[in-house]
Order: C-alpha cells, then structure tokens, then sequence
C-alpha cells in the first residue's frame, strides 16, 4: 500500500509540469486524495465491509468531484489531473502509470451483473472528456483524445479521437488525418461542407468542359448544316435542269 501511494505521488510529479514536489501533491491535488481514498475504500470492499467502502467512496466524491466505485482494480501510478467530473464504474479495471483528465467516464453499457466497464491497460491516457464505455481493453501506451467516445477494443500503441472514436495512430504509424491533441478535435460540420465544395468544384468543371464540348460540337453541326444545303440546293437545281429542257423539246 505504501509503495503503491509514492507511487501515485511520484506520477504526480511526473505528469504535471506545474507540480513544485511532493506536499504540493499530497495536501493541493484533488486527483491524489480522490487515488489515496479509493485505495482505502478498495481495501474495506475487499474484505466485505461494503457499506464502509461506499461511505467512503461518497466522502472522497464529495470532497473532490471524482467517483471512482470501490469495486474498481487500479494500479500503481494512477494521474488524475484536475479531476472533477471523472467517473470510473464498478467492474472497470485500470493499469499501472495510467492518466486521466477531467470529465472522463469509464461507463458501462448494460444493466446486468457482469463485466460491463472498460479495462486500460499499462500506460495508457484518456483525454478531457473522453467517454470509454463498455466491456473492452484500451491497449497498453494508447491514448484517447479529448471529447472521444469510444466503444470498441482498442489496440495497443493506438491513438483514437472523434465520435464515435477511431483509430489515428496504430503501432506508431499513421492511419489517419488527425494527431492527438486535446484542443484540436474532427468537425463532421466542416468536414461535411468541405466534402460538399469540393464536390460543388468538380460539378462546375465538368459543367465547363460539357459547354466546351457542346459549343466545339455546335460549330461542327453548324458547317454540316451549311454543307448539307448547299448540296440539297445543287441537287435541286440539277434535278429542276433536264424537267426544263424536256418541255421545250415538246414543244
């Protein structure tokens, strides 16, 4: 237990640039104290004293504005930053050295008795306002982009962002357009109307190349218009020649 705890101060230490050591984190760090009660609390539901361990879920919601049920396997090194808003269901299950920011939920998506919340591997972070939500790993040294929602496994060494989330970065390459970055998320608004100009400008260019088309085509039917004239009038004036010349003899 007491290595776990320096273990939770020391990724404190780690993952937070404006950290000045450890009694900063220790009595100033919301996420620290809501990690420290739920060891606790994870303790006292381990040995079947239920209504203690909830009780003391409660005091470290009401103190800090992090749910984490006692029923939740965290390991060592847990990072909540900032914390408030952040949820953690009762059958989720959590890796060493994982990062969660505020307003992130670990839900689950089924009302039965069952396995029914995510599991983070090792190294892992979830992003501001990330929802994970049901029965499946997030794998070792992934990340989850801020406002996310995701609802299927996700390989190790992945990058997801978006809604519902998908994979940007798989095995350290490339799969997709957006990096992770907390503030810079897919807008299905604006990928929608540039989906549309851009269709819009290959409609206007196919539209100017049928014109072209159409007036090169105009200008070939206008000559053999000319032409088809001229011919029907010379055979006019060849046919109406021998009618003449006929007569005359007649007479």
């Amino acid at each position: 237990m007491f290595e776990t705890v320096k273990a939770d101060i020391r990724a404190a230490k780690e993952r937070d640039p404006a950290c000045r050591g450890a009694l900063d984190v220790v009595f100033s760090y919301p996420g620290f104290h809501a990690v420290f009660l739920h060891r606790i609390s994870h303790r006292l539901w381990g040995w079947r004293m239920f209504f203690l361990a909830r009780l003391l879920s409660h005091v470290g919601r009401f103190f800090t504005g992090i749910e984490i049920h006692p029923a939740v396997r965290a390991g060592k090194g847990l990072f909540i930053d900032h914390g408030m808003g952040v949820v953690i269901g009762e059958t989720a299950e959590i890796g060493e050295n994982v990062t969660l920011y505020q307003g992130v939920t670990l839900g689950g998506v089924s009302l039965k008795r069952e396995k029914r919340h995510p599991t983070l591997r090792d190294n892992v972070v979830v992003g501001a306002g990330a929802k994970v939500l049901g029965p499946f790993e997030v794998g070792e040294n992934s990340r989850i982009g801020s406002n996310s929602v995701v609802v299927k496994e996700v390989p190790p060494n992945s990058t997801v962002v978006g809604i519902p989330g998908r994979i940007v970065v798989k095995e350290g390459r490339n799969v997709g357009e957006v990096d992770l970055d907390h503030q810079v998320m897919p807008d299905p608004v604006a990928q929608a109307f540039t989906c549309l100009m851009e269709h819009v400008n290959i409609l206007h260019k196919r539209l100017n190349a049928l014109s072209e088309k159409e007036g090169q085509e105009q200008d070939r039917f206008d000559e053999l218009s000319c032409r088809l004239d001229d011919i029907v009038k010379k055979s006019i004036k060849k046919a109406s020649k021998p009618a003449h010349s006929k007569k005359a003899g007649a007479k």
